[in-house]
């Protein structure tokens, strides 16, 4: 948490010479020239019509579609734009690859002159667009060209920014619920509750599939679902010692959503006078949201009291101010300090039924002294 913040602090200088100098100097021009033989034909559509040859327009539009609008290399029009987060930038240029290095080096040389740090050869690229695709924050960034998608009359894809979900990142996340290419169950998890399993898959499957849906191509996700839910039904299958059939038809359901129904897998857990506990798998539209956000709530730190960790991390003992080396003594249940041989005033025992723990810190005397009650007992 502390490194995106160090790096904007430093790197506020590289920021203010992108945006103060380079911007202004690689930025001119308010629009591209229009093109000559993109003006002819329009020129001769507009004379076909006044004769009424549809025909001939039909043909000249058919044709205009697969011509330039306005000339790309310019000489009298560059566009420089900038972007960062943390210590990964993206620079987007309009105009010749001879400038773009010259870009290139003047950043490095004002890396390596003002803020002492050196620019990495092999992650800075200089990437064509339209042919190959730079890597952002997880995203693959290309320019998108389609002569043939229309609306209103107008190619409207054509030098629009697209968004797409990298091959690699979807083979190394599979690759978490494979074993031998093939989905496996997770024995970590197998002696959770069904509610647990299904909620981690749930989590986990959520949390991947809303970051990436910002993505023109994010149904391609849906390679990933079909590997969680084949390792989900799989960890179930072998918890409970049944076919995975079984137990598809006791947890799979539809849920609601804005485009419609979709299936997913549910647990719950009913409680008295309080809405269900509902873990859900799956039951996301794998559908371009360019408005997207995480809607996972943020977990709620659990009190300091509660934790053994920090109890320990602490240095102070709950029953004496010894400075002895540390032990924890322990029981299997709360009842266990309520059964006979229990039922005294000893100060351990009041202290563990006040705080309700089945832990207690203490120093190495007295855990002795607490083993040796039991022994009298």
């Amino acid at each position: 948490m502390v490194s995106p913040i160090l790096s904007n602090i430093y790197l506020h200088r590289l920021d203010d010479f992108v945006e103060h100098t380079l911007i202004p100097q690689y930025t001119r021009g308010a629009r591209r020239a229009s093109h000559p033989a993109y003006g002819r034909v329009t020129q001769a559509i507009r004379r076909a019509r006044t004769r009424g040859d549809r025909n001939a327009v039909r043909a000249l539009r058919k044709q205009q579609r697969n011509m330039p609008s306005v000339v790309p290399d310019d000489p009298g029009f560059r566009r420089l734009r900038y972007i960062r987060y943390a210590d990964d930038h993206l620079l987007g240029f309009t105009g010749p690859k001879a400038e773009a290095e010259q870009i290139k080096t003047r950043i490095a040389e004002f890396l390596r002159d003002d803020l002492t740090l050196e620019l990495s050869a092999d992650k800075t690229l200089i990437t064509h667009a339209r042919t190959g695709a730079a890597r952002f924050l997880g995203y693959e960034i290309t320019v998108q060209h389609n002569d043939t998608k229309t609306t209103g009359g107008r190619r409207s894809v054509n030098g629009s920014i697209g968004l797409r979900v990298p091959e690699p990142v979807i083979h190394t996340k599979r690759a978490q619920y494979l074993q031998r290419g093939k989905p496996a169950r997770r024995t970590p998890l197998m002696n959770e509750s069904d509610y647990t399993i299904i909620g981690t898959y749930g989590a986990e499957y959520r949390g991947f599939t809303q970051y990436y849906l910002l993505a023109g191509d994010v149904n391609r996700l849906n390679r990933l679902r079909w590997d969680m839910e084949r390792s989900m039904l799989k960890t179930l299958a072998a918890k409970h010692n049944c076919p995975a059939w079984k137990l598809v038809d006791r947890y799979r359901t539809t849920t609601d959503t804005p485009h419609g129904k979709r299936r997913c897998f549910e647990a719950r857990i009913e409680r008295r006078d309080k809405p269900p506990l509902v873990a859900r798998f799956g039951g996301i539209p794998l559908r371009r949201n360019p408005h997207a956000v995480i809607t996972d709530r943020v977990p709620t730190p659990g009190r300091p009291g509660k934790q053994l960790i920090r109890r320990l991390l602490t240095g102070t003992w709950e029953l004496c101010t010894s400075t002895d080396d540390i032990g924890v003594h322990h029981v299997r249940g709360l009842a266990e300090l309520r059964a006979p041989g229990h039922a005294d005033t000893s100060t351990w025992i009041q202290l563990m039924r006040t705080k309700r723990r089945k832990t207690l810190v203490v120093c190495a005397r007295c855990h002795d002294m607490i083993h040796g009650q039991h022994t009298a007992r």
